[in-house]
C-alpha cells in the first residue's frame, strides 16, 4: 500500500492533481511506485468542490481513482479528514 501526502484546494475554476517526489529521496526520476512507504509523496490536488458537508473529500476521492485508475474503495483517508493536509492511503 502506497501512502500520499495530499494538500487538498477547495473551490478552485479546474481540477487537477500535481505530484512532487519526497524531498529526501533519492529518486530523480519521480517514479512514484519506486519510493519507499516511509516517505510519502506529496500531491497538490485543486477540487472544484467547496469543502462544506465533505463534499471536498468525496470530489477527492474520485479524483484520485480516476488519476490513479484504482476503484473508490481502495482510497482511505487516514489523517485530516476535516483538514486541507491528509493523509492518503491507496
Amino acid at each position: 500500500m502506497t501512502k500520499y501526502l495530499v494538500t487538498v484546494k477547495p473551490g478552485s475554476s479546474q481540477e487537477k492533481i500535481i505530484m512532487a517526489a519526497p524531498a529526501d529521496s533519492s529518486n530523480s526520476t519521480g517514479d512514484i511506485n519506486s519510493t519507499n512507504d516511509a516517505t510519502p509523496v506529496e500531491l497538490t490536488v485543486y477540487l472544484r468542490a467547496k469543502p462544506h458537508d465533505g463534499e471536498a473529500n468525496i470530489a477527492l476521492i474520485k479524483a484520485l481513482a480516476k488519476h490513479f485508475k484504482v476503484p473508490k474503495t481502495s482510497i482511505t483517508i487516514l489523517r485530516g479528514a476535516h483538514s486541507r493536509q491528509k493523509l492518503i492511503e491507496l
